[in-house]
């Protein structure tokens, strides 16, 4: 028996103000009195729109304004549940025995294959196997740098609790398990990927392991193929490791973007792989480029109206993760004699337990993570490097990287905005003045005074020399 969903929604929403939305109570006000569990289906259906979230009671009850708060995501492994659900397509997919003999050989050749085309920024095509073995080797490092790239946006409270989702280029699941962990139990989340090939069987596999209110639908269609319109005003868009397999990734950007609530947020997120690493900076800076998107995060633009134009190879990098049962497992029984014609090739090179990736929070509203700007009387702009060779300058930086030495002086990739080839601070002598440099995390803004400025021939970059006269303050 159907149910009149006006009269429900009308029921709902007087109800809610008063007591828990009840199916075994509101269905004797509906017309008909369809079946409590026929009304608790059409509640469930109903409830994005009308912001309620189901108890373990089955009641529904309104979800509370107040933004989603900051977990303190530090994983330090991909969560059992999920990893047990993966491990369950793959005995459907090979039998008990995946990881060994011709199946697992089959699946370390794929993992081989999909990591030679991330090096070399070529696409791929995602049929079982590779869909099987892409969640064995990026699952949980794609779940965790989920949750980190999330965190700037809720340390400022613009992470609602009620949150429609757009994942284009869904994978194999894990932004969308990460956000699920990621957001509060009282959250309630319409999420809605985008995924064409094999990789969704997967991620509908996994999403089986989310609780009652996160709600997924998988749209099995192409990027370019889908109407984002059809799934209404969303609050959160994630590219996720899928733009270098877009053949126009600015202009799908541009397109789904136009879906955006006012406040909402377009995430992009890469491998930290030279190719993908810079391919994600080229497309925020095309759809930024004049535009109502603004960066909000992590490569602030600290000049009005500045672009910058150098190689843009920035990324972050976390805490490693234990390799997953899967991985483990897949590593493990892997044969240096399977590789006759890779002798150098080490077993381990299956465990994939760094988190380096690359993001960018793209919004619509002008919201900066911080909102500190540079400023011509005080400081000098990096665009103008050339003119201060020499000289020491005081200026104004956004942190855009780790240490990124093997040993010796520390150095950290910096900009403002406006720089136009690679600029980079280099730590010569640390003291309590400029200890910020090393000290801050990534993204950190860092006002720079007395910097020596010099010119390196060989990497064709510009070194920002901080020295015991140098002083470093973090100002947000």
């Amino acid at each position: 028996m159907s149910v009149d969903r006006e009269s429900l929604r009308e029921n709902a929403k007087y109800l809610q103000n008063v007591r828990p939305v009840d199916p075994e109570e509101i269905y004797e006000y509906l017309p008909g009195q369809p079946h409590p569990a026929v009304v608790r289906e059409a509640l469930r259906e109903e409830s994005f729109g009308l912001g309620l979230r189901e108890q373990d009671d089955g009641t529904f009850v309104p979800v509370e304004a107040a933004p989603a708060p900051t977990p303190g995501w530090e994983p330090t492994a991909f969560p059992e549940r999920y990893d047990r659900a993966l491990e369950g397509v793959l005995l459907d997919q090979f039998g008990r025995e995946w990881a060994t003999g011709d199946s697992g050989y089959t699946l370390r050749e794929r993992i081989r294959e999909l990591k030679e085309n991330y090096y070399r920024g070529q696409t791929a095509d995602y049929d079982e196997v590779a869909a099987s073995a892409y969640a064995v080797y990026h699952g949980a490092d794609f779940y965790a740098a989920t949750g980190y790239a999330l965190d700037p946006l809720a340390e400022r409270g613009l992470l609602p609790r009620r949150l429609r989702v757009l994942d284009v280029g869904a994978g194999t699941g894990g932004p969308a398990l990460a956000l699920h962990d990621y957001l509060p139990e009282d959250a309630i989340v319409d999420y809605h990927a985008v995924e064409p090939s094999a990789n969704a069987d997967v991620l509908a596999e996994l999403l089986g392991e989310t609780d009652r209110n996160f709600r997924p639908t998988i749209h099995r269609t192409t990027a370019e193929a889908f109407d984002p319109g059809t799934v209404g005003t969303v609050d959160l868009l994630v590219f996720g490791n899928v733009l270098s397999e877009l053949a126009t990734p600015a202009a799908t950007v541009r397109r789904y973007c136009e879906t955006l609530a006012a406040d909402g947020t377009c995430l992009l997120l890469a491998p930290a792989d030279l190719e993908t690493a810079t391919g994600l900076r080229e497309v925020e800076r095309t759809v930024t480029d004049g535009g109502e998107l603004g960066v909000y995060a992590p490569t602030l633009r600290l000049w009005d109206g500045d672009q910058p134009a150098d190689a843009g190879w920035s990324f972050d990098e976390r805490g490693s993760l234990e390799p997953p049962a899967t991985q483990d497992r897949l590593a493990a029984a892997a044969d240096p004699d399977e590789f006759p014609d890779r002798a150098d090739l080490d077993p381990a090179q299956f465990r994939n337990t760094s988190v380096r990736f690359a993001y960018a929070l793209l919004r619509r509203d002008g919201e900066r993570r911080l909102p500190v700007r540079a400023s011509a009387s005080r400081h000098a702009r990096l665009a103008e490097s050339d003119d201060h060779v020499t000289n020491r300058v005081n200026c104004l930086v956004v942190k855009l990287s780790r240490n990124l030495a093997d040993g010796g002086n520390p150095v950290y990739r910096v900009g403002d905005g406006s720089q136009t080839v690679d600029h980079y601070a280099v730590s010569t002598r640390e003291s309590v003045l400029n200890t910020a440099l090393a000290d801050a995390p990534y993204g950190a803004v860092l006002s720079v005074e007395n910097v020596l400025v010099l010119w390196n021939d060989d990497e064709e970059a510009y070194n920002l020399v901080c020295d015991a006269e140098t002083v470093v303050d973090l100002v947000g």
